[in-house]
C-alpha cells in the first residue's frame, strides 16, 4: 500500500495518525480540522485525543460585534442586565462583550 492509497492522510498505521493528531492538536489545530483532514468523524478526533490524555481545549465562543456605546453606558453606571435589554443580548452575552472589551466589571449588587 502506497502512502497515497492509505485512507487516513500520510500514514501507515493508527499508532503513528493518533500520534499526529495528538501532535496537532497540541500546537493549536482543532479537532473540526483534524477531522476534515484526516477523513475522520470529529467523534473519533475527539475519542482519540481523549485516549492519549489530552486535556481538551474549552470551545470558543463566538461574540456578537460590540454594540455603539455599550463601553461607555456600563462605565457611566448602567447595569449589564438593563445592556442585555437595551442591545437585545443575553446576559451572559453582554457580560463576555464587555470583558473582552477588557472592562473591569463592577462588583454584583448595588454598592
Amino acid at each position: 500500500m502506497t502512502e497515497e492509497d492509505d485512507s487516513a492522510g500520510d500514514h501507515t498505521d493508527a499508532g503513528s495518525l493518533y500520534a499526529e493528531l495528538v501532535r496537532r492538536y497540541n500546537d493549536g489545530e482543532t479537532i473540526e480540522n483534524l477531522a476534515e483532514r484526516h477523513a475522520l468523524s470529529y467523534r473519533k478526533v475527539r475519542t482519540v485525543l481523549l485516549a492519549a490524555g489530552v486535556t481538551l481545549r474549552p470551545p470558543k465562543i463566538p461574540l456578537p460585534p460590540t454594540p455603539p456605546g455599550l463601553v461607555n453606558a456600563y462605565l457611566a453606571g448602567r447595569s449589564i442586565r438593563q445592556l442585555a435589554a437595551i442591545h437585545g443580548m443575553s446576559y451572559d452575552q453582554t457580560r463576555r462583550v464587555l470583558l473582552a472589551e477588557g472592562v473591569v466589571l463592577r462588583p454584583r449588587g448595588r454598592q
